[in-house]
């Protein structure tokens, strides 16, 4: 699915300036009324559809396909509102155009947040309602009949008397043909594409080896590089012996900036051969004497600080008399399975970029800041992404290549080892929250949670931070499900030395869910209820989040018996959109190890698009989930980060995966996201199902088994 380099797009300038999360305008340019198409000329009403002469139907998407299934379901919601033929659409990468694909719940042209569908169901169905409507039009002229009595159907517009014309035939003709305004889109009920379980549109190619990801870039004469920054954040190169490297068969130069060396070679194991081969004394600089001990010192004694209020009702009296717990989760990497990658060629006047990311337009300024280059002399191509999980959100690994790429003549493919992407990554950030609670009746009365941590957005969209709150930091917190009569929320912003931070699979919510749930289940203990009889007492003002509740206890089998040291715990959410009960069951042994069970969940995300593709996400984002919380830490050492493969950054393997159960809840609501939920809903599950098991209540991810082993 290439990108192709012009798009024949009439530009829409008003189309994404007007969209808005909570609705969306049409702001189309008028074709003049003079204007004579060519005969084979394109049907391109927007950013996002071209038919061709052939009713081929190319749908251009502003967001990244990186496992999620992004392409299929927002073409689906594009082709549903078309009334296009299925078998005749055709995908392709949106090219970096903040102005045509940025996101409108970002305001920028990002993929992240689990937000492409929630972001682009209204756009994307205006659009091909839209097109719709004038193809519609066009049959009509030339019938000389009125559109009313016109209907399509898989990629033809149908009269009354059973005249019928294809979307190619009327084409041409429709590319001169004024936009309507004012459309009426399908009623759900005569939906015929968005609910089926459709194949997905990226899928035979991944099954054949045909995909390209960024990583499999090779423009003619390309030469590959691998590179080595220095170890510790902030530090230096002091001296580089290269002697013995450029003696490697296939090394062809060797490039030493201020914080980093690469070498470039014919192949990829001459450039790690001959990286391998050189003689490296590095400045550790500032953050030399950083370890984990000093980022949770500083983390734990800056909670002690009274935190910027996000969020107030009613009023809490004697908040130092409630009941408290803490809890923390630590630095976690995104370990993509596709490493780090970006291919750059630079001349005098020019920059091309190959590469899979999360923030095309990003890469593009990051390029033309690292080139001097203008942003209008660097073009980006966009590949599949061997995954991002929030990784991909940056922009460094561009930024990086294109300054090795400056050295090079020619293009060079930059790819980073297994070693190199772990030890540099954009960490998830370590947090610290503090959560009291008042108790009356059975009920919680008072609420006050505290939360410490990196302030992201204040880095990557300065406008969102705003009077010392992180939005993203506060998400689902400010916002919990339960109906409690006076809580504060409180964040404070403390970023940890000697580390990047940023977004990871499940961005805020994979804390406050897991703080928050995880305080629930001791709250349900002291008041001696049943863990989901307790959250139903407090769910009164989410229905939607009840019910699942209600389905999930169901079909987990939640009231039957266990064995000895078994447990199930609970986790539910409303969180992306979407509301999510899920049911973990594991088991403990003797000696503290931990073996799943079972997963059930049961998740209203509003109208299923497609729903294969929401069950696949929400298991994947379980799984991932559950590794995090059997095994994920990232630590520190004389500032260098230790972890490096998969050996000492475990994930759960196939045997160790268990069967995991997705009821999805038919809804008429708006989608909601899912990519994230199955990571933010599963950690607190596990950590309340080991509560049950053992009567041990783990409040630090990850998991210690000597805490859980057997003392009796």
């Amino acid at each position: 699915m290439p990108v192709s380099e012009e798009l024949p797009l009439r530009s829409r300038r008003e189309f994404l300036r007007t969209a808005t999360a909570a609705g969306f305008a049409l702001g189309f340019v008028t074709p003049s009324a003079s204007a004579v198409p060519a005969a084979d000329a394109p049907f391109a009403p927007d950013a996002f559809i071209r038919i061709d002469a052939q009713g081929i139907v190319t749908l251009i998407i502003p967001q990244v396909e990186m496992g999620q299934g992004t392409y299929t379901s927002l073409s689906m919601v594009l082709a549903e509102e078309l009334d296009a033929d299925w078998n005749k659409v055709r995908v392709e990468h949106a090219p970096a155009d903040r102005e045509r694909y940025s996101n409108p719940m970002i305001g920028d042209q990002v993929t992240g947040n689990s937000n492409s569908v929630r972001a682009f169901w209204k756009p994307m169905r205006q659009a091909g309602a839209t097109a719709r409507a004038c193809l519609i039009e066009t049959a009509a002229r030339a019938w000389n009949v009125p559109a009313s009595e016109c209907r399509t159907d898989c990629g033809n517009v149908i009269h009354e008397d059973g005249r019928r014309l294809d979307y190619g035939e009327l084409a041409a003709r429709a590319a001169a043909m004024p936009l309507p305004r004012d459309v009426r889109l399908k009623d759900p009920a005569e939906f015929r594409l968005i609910g089926r379980p459709l194949k997905r549109l990226d899928a035979p190619e991944k099954i054949d080896g045909r995909a390209r990801y960024g990583i499999d870039a090779r423009p003619p004469d390309v030469k590959i590089a691998t590179l080595m920054k220095s170890p510790v954040l902030g530090g230096t190169v002091s001296r580089v012996d290269d002697s013995a490297a450029r003696r490697i068969p296939g090394v062809r130069q060797i490039v030493v900036l201020e914080d980093l060396v690469a070498v470039v070679g014919d192949h990829m194991w001459a450039a790690k051969s001959g990286l391998a081969a050189l003689d490296i004394r590095w400045n550790d600089g500032p953050n030399a004497n950083v370890s984990s001990d000093l980022i949770w010192s500083r983390l734990r004694e800056a909670s002690k600080r009274d935190g910027a209020l996000a969020r107030e009702k009613g009023r809490l009296s004697d908040p130092e008399k409630m009941f408290a717990r803490e809890y923390e989760l630590p630095l976690l990497a995104h370990a993509t399975m596709e490493p780090l990658n970006c291919t750059v060629e630079v001349t005098a006047n020019s920059a091309r970029a190959w590469i899979g990311t999360q923030v095309m337009a990003r890469v593009q300024s990051a390029i033309a800041r690292a080139t001097g280059l203008r942003e209008t002399q660097v073009t980006v191509h966009n590949h599949l992404l061997g995954g991002g999980f929030g990784r991909r959100l940056e922009p460094d690994m561009a930024y990086d290549a294109a300054r090795i790429a400056r050295q090079v003549q020619g293009p060079v493919k930059v790819v980073w080892t297994r070693e190199e992407d772990m030890r540099h990554d954009y960490y998830r950030p370590v947090y610290h929250d503090v959560l009291s609670a008042r108790l009356e009746g059975g009920r919680i009365r008072a609420w006050k949670h505290k939360i410490t941590g990196s302030a992201i957005l204040a880095r990557f969209l300065p406008p969102a931070f705003r009077a010392g709150i992180d939005p993203d930091g506060v998400d689902s917190a400010v916002d919990i499900p339960y109906e409690i009569p006076n809580y504060r929320v409180e964040f404070n912003r403390e970023e940890p030395p000697g580390v990047n931070t940023t977004f990871w699979r499940g961005v805020g919510p994979n804390n406050n869910v897991f703080a928050v749930e995880s305080f629930m289940d001791e709250l349900a203990r002291m008041s001696e209820k049943d863990p989901i009889d307790f959250r139903r007492l407090h769910l009164g003002k989410t229905p939607r989040l009840a019910a699942a509740l209600d389905r999930v206890r169901k079909r987990s089998g939640w009231d039957t018996p266990l064995p000895l040291r078994c447990g199930r715990g609970v986790s539910v959410q409303t969180s992306f959109g979407s509301h999510v009960a899920t049911v973990v069951e594991c088991g403990v042994d003797e000696a503290g190890e931990v073996a799943l069970r079972r997963v059930t969940t049961a998740v209203d995300t509003g109208i299923a698009v497609n729903p294969d593709t929401l069950v696949a996400q929400l298991q994947g984002g379980i799984i991932f989930g559950l590794s995090a919380a059997l095994y994920g830490e990232i630590t520190l050492d004389r500032g260098r980060v230790q972890q490096s493969n998969f050996h000492d950054y475990r994930v759960l393997r196939m045997n160790e995966v268990p069967p995991i159960d997705v009821e999805i809840i038919r809804s008429a609501e708006a989608p909601g996201g899912i990519g994230e939920a199955g990571t933010t809903t599963s950690v607190p599950a596990l950590r309340n199902a080991l509560f049950a098991a053992t009567g041990i209540a783990l409040r630090r991810m990850p998991i210690e088994s000597a805490l859980l082993a057997n003392k009796s």
